[in-house]
């Protein structure tokens, strides 16, 4: 399974993401949640894929919740890049990337589709999530 890599600017938080996809076939989402606009956030997942998230530097990972607290969004302390999101669910862990910390960026991304969750209760949310996003191997 091919492997892509991703790091915050200064290199404290990384992640690699594996998927038998190839890049055009990715499903590129453009949230409109208050946060995914303020960091222009283009996110992906497989579920039938991989993740693992790396962390150099343990004191540079601020998990950031918001709304209904339900997901850690990973934000580095030191340059402020947020590199993706998990969540702990009964069913397993989770987690999406943001494309924009993907070193390189994959080539022929298909354009964003814009979403917007705002009318799902929190469980929905949960489930939605544990459907779509990527098994998360571990935090390292």
């Amino acid at each position: 399974m091919p492997t892509y890599e991703g790091h915050c600017h200064c290199g404290a938080l990384a992640f690699r993401y594996h998927t038998a996809l190839p890049p055009g076939l990715w499903q590129v989402r453009a949230c409109d949640c208050s946060f995914c606009r303020r960091h222009a956030t283009l996110s992906t997942s497989d579920p039938a894929g991989l993740l693992e998230f790396r962390v150099a530097e343990p004191a540079a990972l601020h998990r950031y919740r918001f709304g209904m607290s339900t997901a850690d969004f990973l934000v580095c302390t030191r340059c402020g890049v947020y590199i993706g999101a998990q969540i702990d669910t009964g069913c397993g862990t989770f987690g999406i990337i943001n494309l924009r910390a993907l070193a390189p960026l994959a080539a022929q991304l298909p354009a964003a589709s814009p979403v917007s969750y705002h009318a799902e209760d929190a469980a929905q949310r949960l489930a939605r999530r544990a459907e779509r996003w990527t098994p998360l191997a571990g935090m390292v």
